[in-house]
Order: structure tokens, then C-alpha cells, then sequence
């Protein structure tokens, strides 16, 4: 391709995921690039497309506020999530708020996405917002999940959200430089997955 924007042109709804360490750094929710994504999106929005945000952030804004360092403990994590979660839609919402877009927030569980009934009120809720002209951002419920019902990383929860709400791309905005064939961490023969 030619334009980098044109893997977007077939795409009408379009996830999402943005990963902690792009959007929380060692003073804060880091403002300046957010706005600058705020405007992206606002790009696409003009463009007619439907966007959904699936936004990490919540633990680590928590985490600050609350003063805990070192590995949490599942409460730990709990708490600085519910710490954080109001900080985290705030930000959303000021950024997108000069480009008139409105924001609504979601907490999912995998608990709550694998029973049928609710996996269906969460996908007319998605597609109503969506209706509506809202840009949804979507976190896990960390304040109530446990090890055994959780995504584990909005990675998960973002390729399942795409799923639910029958999007045509999901993009995975990271500080990890790609997909590999295995965890490379792990295992050195892993290859990169350039597209």
C-alpha cells in the first residue's frame, strides 16, 4: 500500500487497544499523546467510521494515587483499579470533549462475556452507543475480577470486544514492537510477524 491510511478505508468499525505503558507513564496519564490520538480518532469519526476504545491504564493510575509499589497482590490490584478507573475515563473524556465526541464507559469481565445474556445486553449496549455517535471505552471490571474470570490483558479483552461487536479491524497500539510466531522472551526461534 502506497498510504498507510488506506488499510483503514474498508474498515466501518474499527477497535482499538491501547496499552498501559503508551498511556501512563512515571508523572501520570501522559495528556500531550493522548490528545494527539484524540485527534486520530477524531479523523476517522469524521470519516464515518465507528471506533471502540479498549483503554488499559486504570491499575497503573491507581497504583500512582494509592502510593504502591513493588508486585501487587490480586486486593491490591483490586483497589488501585478502583482508583484509577475514574482517572482514566476523565482523561478519555477530556480529550475527545474538543472534538465533540461523547464517551461512555464499559467494565467486562470474562465472566460476564461467556454467559449468553450477558454477551448479548453488552453487544446492544455497544452497538447503541455506537448508534448514537458515542465512542465507547471499554476496560475490564478488575475491581470485581478474580484470576479464575479474568482476560488477563486487554489484549484478550480487546480481540473479543472486536468480536462481539462484529468490527472490521482491531488495532493493538503497544509498546511490543509486534506479533511472533511464540513468546520471544521464551523462546529465541520465535519470529516476527512484520503485517
Amino acid at each position: 500500500m502506497s498510504n498507510p491510511s488506506d488499510i483503514f478505508a474498508n474498515s466501518q468499525r474499527i477497535v482499538i487497544k491501547i496499552g498501559s505503558s503508551l498511556l501512563v507513564d512515571q508523572a501520570g496519564v501522559r495528556h500531550e499523546w493522548l490528545a494527539r490520538l484524540a485527534q486520530d480518532i477524531a479523523h476517522h469519526k469524521t470519516a464515518g467510521r465507528e471506533i471502540i476504545i479498549v483503554s488499559s491504564g486504570a491499575v497503573a493510575i491507581g497504583r500512582k494515587r494509592l502510593k504502591l509499589t513493588g508486585v501487587l497482590k490480586l486486593e491490591e490490584k483490586q483497589a488501585a483499579a478502583a482508583a484509577g478507573q475514574a482517572f482514566l475515563i476523565e482523561a478519555w473524556q477530556k480529550a475527545l470533549a474538543p472534538h465533540d465526541l461523547v464517551t461512555a464507559q464499559l467494565l467486562l469481565t470474562l465472566e460476564t462475556t461467556a454467559d449468553r445474556r450477558s454477551y448479548l445486553n453488552a453487544r446492544s449496549t455497544l452497538d447503541t452507543l455506537l448508534s448514537l455517535g458515542a465512542i465507547p471505552i471499554i476496560n475490564e471490571n478488575d475491581t470485581i475480577a478474580t484470576s479464575e474470570i479474568r482476560y488477563g490483558d486487554n489484549d484478550r479483552l480487546a480481540a473479543h470486544a472486536a468480536q462481539m461487536a462484529g468490527a472490521d479491524m482491531l488495532v493493538l497500539l503497544s509498546d511490543v514492537d509486534g506479533l511472533y510466531t511464540a513468546n520471544p522472551n521464551q523462546n529465541r526461534d520465535a519470529q516476527h510477524i512484520p503485517i
